[in-house]
């Protein structure tokens, strides 16, 4: 078995394995992932070819991300999964780590570390789209500081090489509102394999973030990732019609970095946190 960072024609494996699990990844969202730290991706190689990946994400220098843990599924059970674990546990050395994993595997990464901060509900549904809100604009005409503060009240460190390549991939519609003259809200909605997902959503209030959800959804099936402890996101998706189809256990190897949670109405992605 071989351990090594996976080029970048090899990063799309980690897509489609996700998508092969159900996790329904964005049509495009490699380049922002990449932007962000291009060695993230690991992957085992035996004979057959590559066996598994993992993406440890770094953030600064004090914070990182497990996400596209897979194995694949004719070489579970041999080894090659936590050999890639233990490869980006490596990487992210020395860092606060944390993760989105099935609610169902706590007890695995318990044993390696991990202690449950809160659970993360992925809601689901078809929306129908309405007419912009006044307010809103077009994420491209808004002070990118003003945005990545927004961004960063809201995640354990700086992201602003992902957060750029967020904002302009094209096929992303990137939306911000505006009261007064001030950013006090932000979104992203990306097409999927299926669907459309929206995040991250970012509001200093509840009704920013609602007329920033409505303007963003494209009609048709759409999902929103939210923390459950956050009854207003909750209530924001049942609002627009959602209903949870999909749960995961946010853990961390340390004390849970402190964020605004009360502006974090929807999660860019589990796989980067």
């Amino acid at each position: 078995m071989n351990i090594r960072p996976l080029t970048p024609p090899e990063t799309l494996a980690a897509i489609d394995w996700a998508a092969a699990e159900g996790w329904n990844p964005g049509l495009s969202d490699l380049p922002a992932f990449l932007a962000q730290d291009p060695g993230l991706f690991l992957g085992a190689f035996d004979d057959t070819g590559l066996t598994a990946i993992i993406a440890a994400t770094r953030y600064g220098a004090d914070f990182g991300f497990i996400g596209f843990y897979i194995a694949r599924p004719d070489r579970r059970g041999q080894g090659h999964g936590i050999a890639v674990w233990r490869a980006a546990m490596a990487r992210l050395a020395g860092r606060l780590v944390g993760l989105d994993g099935v609610v169902a595997q706590q007890a695995n990464y318990r044993a390696s570390g991990f202690s449950l901060a809160w659970n993360n509900i992925r809601f689901g549904g078809a929306v129908v789209p309405s007419r912009p809100a006044a307010g809103i604009r077009a994420a491209r005409d808004m002070p990118f500081a003003a945005l990545a503060t927004l961004d960063r009240s809201t995640h354990p460190a700086p992201r602003d090489a992902f957060l750029r390549a967020w904002l302009t991939t094209p096929g992303h519609n990137a939306l911000a509102h505006v009261t007064d003259g001030a950013v006090d809200g932000f979104g992203v909605a990306r097409p999927c394999r299926e669907g459309h997902k929206i995040g991250p959503l970012v509001a200093q209030t509840p009704a920013v973030a609602e007329a920033l959800a409505r303007a963003l959804s494209p009609g048709g099936p759409l999902f929103l990732d939210v923390p459950e402890p956050h009854a207003a996101a909750r209530h924001l998706a049942e609002s627009l019609g959602l209903a949870p189809v999909f749960e995961t256990a946010r853990m961390y190897t340390g004390p849970a970095p402190a964020i605004r949670m009360e502006r974090l109405f929807g999660i860019a992605s589990f796989e980067l946190g």
